[in-house]
């Protein structure tokens, strides 16, 4: 059973018994929601709660996957908070345990890819938000975003899909040594139109167009016509 996102069904749980669908998170944008977090007075939590339910999927035995804001989860485990809202969209429990995960799957609800953007199985997907490991590019993705990189997509993942594209294009000690510097990097890398087929993309039409001499270069030579 699906549920509409439009009319959820909002439950309080435990952040530790929320179970991930994905293998990381980019630190640097779980300790940024952490210190948005933790300069918030007590209203302002209560509003922030309620406005970012999480979303999760029931599975056999009971289990809450969540689908999504994996990065407050776990910035909010961290500055010591205990639950969360969380709404559900998606009821997989009666489905069989053998093929919980090829739905999960089907569904876009899942993204099992390690650090280095490797498949994993989906028994290495960690029990807790707190054994989300760590991916600087994931990070990476977040922090381009913010700075209007990339539209917000509805493509499932979307930033993962950023993150592998500046994994072969940003050397990771150049994120250890400059974050702000790697980060207009790949708001440079993220305007070319090798980038035009990434969920969001944004840069100018004109990138993504051939130039003139290569159009040129395209047409057909007319019969007898001398090569310059």
């Amino acid at each position: 059973m699906i549920f509409s996102r439009r009319d959820p069904v909002i439950r309080t749980t435990p952040i530790l018994d929320l179970r991930p669908t994905q293998m990381t998170v980019g630190m640097h944008e779980v300790e940024r929601k952490r210190r948005s977090w933790g300069g918030k007075g007590a209203d302002a939590k209560a509003n922030v709660l309620e406005k970012h339910m999480v979303p999760v999927v029931l599975g056999p035995g009971g289990g809450r996957f969540i689908t999504d804001h994996h990065h407050l989860a776990r910035a909010l485990l961290e500055d010591g908070q205990k639950s969360v809202f969380v709404t559900i969209v998606g009821d997989l429990s009666k489905a069989d345990p053998e093929y919980f995960w090829n739905l999960m799957d089907y569904h876009g609800w899942t993204h099992p890819y390690d650090e280095n953007g490797r498949r994993c199985a989906y028994g290495d997907l960690p029990k807790t938000v707190k054994g989300l490991k760590d991916d600087p590019y994931r990070a990476l993705s977040g922090a381009l975003r913010q700075q209007g990189g990339f539209a917000k997509d509805s493509t499932p993942f979307s930033e993962f899909v950023w993150a592998d594209y500046f994994r072969k294009r940003i050397k990771v000690k150049a994120l250890e040594k400059d974050y702000e510097g790697a980060v207009q990097e790949a708001l440079r890398l993220a305007k070319e139109a090798a980038a035009d087929y990434l969920p969001g993309w944004c840069g100018p039409h004109s990138a993504s167009k051939p130039a003139p001499a290569e159009e040129e270069a395209k047409k057909p030579k007319k019969k007898g016509a001398k090569a310059e």
